[in-house]
């Protein structure tokens, strides 16, 4: 897709640099971008998820994202998890660590506020929280993809991979964007119908707990969405059909056996 589309500056910039490289390297008159090999770009995501536009070139493979069992083993207390209240998956990822407690304490407080029917767990890699209520779970790491099967919705900052991973177990989003390629990401989402946006540094406790409400209710059909591009990207093939591509191209530029 065109990710800048709506950032012409950046764009701008970026065209002013892949030029003077050129200039340096290679041909000036040139017109192939170097962020797409010739030999073909494997996409971890689907079709429904980034829109109807164009893609790049027909080298472009959308095969889903590479879910697969992870290794290692975990201390995730799964005795805590109550069947009858619909389970809230709340996570920044890692790379967070340092700028999401004010977040993440709104994030509690939300979901506390949600009363008996919802339970949260929420990733806390940098220890950020203090006491928490007994409604949600804090954990410093979790069991993502496990937790995903039994999940009804996720907060996520509209990281990639654990968007693609909750759309792909057709779960509903809040997003909340916080830098890099989040805000496309996040709005690919949106597009999809999928998810809905908050801001980052701004969203408090009341407007994220309507967010999560409203994922989980399905108003506006975010769970329907959900649930029909996780079936998309299941049958676009994962980890497998990411293994044929490479192999397809290396076959195709294998060198040819001189003859005698």
């Amino acid at each position: 897709m065109d990710p800048l589309a709506e950032l012409p500056k950046v764009g701008a910039w970026l065209t002013e640099l892949l030029g003077g490289l050129r200039a340096r390297i290679g041909d000036p008159s040139a017109l192939g971008d170097p962020r797409f090999s010739p030999h073909g770009v494997i996409a971890f995501t689907g079709r429904e998820s980034v829109g109807d536009k164009p893609l790049p070139s027909d080298n472009v493979h959308l095969v889903g994202p590479a879910v697969a069992p992870r290794a290692g083993s975990s201390d995730f207390p799964w005795e805590l998890l109550d069947p009858a209240r619909r389970l809230v998956l709340v996570s920044l990822g890692t790379a967070n660590a340092d700028t999401g407690g004010r977040f993440l304490t709104e994030a509690v407080t939300a979901l506390d506020a949600l009363g008996d029917r919802v339970q949260g767990v929420v990733v806390d890699p940098g220890r950020t929280l203090g006491a928490v209520p007994p409604g949600v779970i804090v954990r410093p790491h979790a069991p993502q993809l496990d937790l995903l099967a039994r999940a009804d919705a996720v907060v996520c900052h509209a990281g990639h991979n654990t968007v693609c991973e909750s759309l792909w177990h057709g779960l509903p989003l809040v997003l909340a964007p916080i830098r890099d390629d989040q805000p496309i990401v996040a709005g690919q989402v949106v597009d999809a119908g999928a998810g809905v946006r908050v801001r980052f540094r701004r969203v408090d406790a009341a407007r994220l707990g309507a967010a999560i409400k409203t994922v989980l209710d399905d108003a506006g059909g975010h769970r329907t969405a959900a649930e029909s591009i996780g079936r998309s990207l299941r049958a676009a093939g994962g980890r497998s059909a990411a293994a044929d591509r490479l192999e397809r191209i290396a076959a195709r530029r294998a060198p040819v056996p001189a003859s005698g």
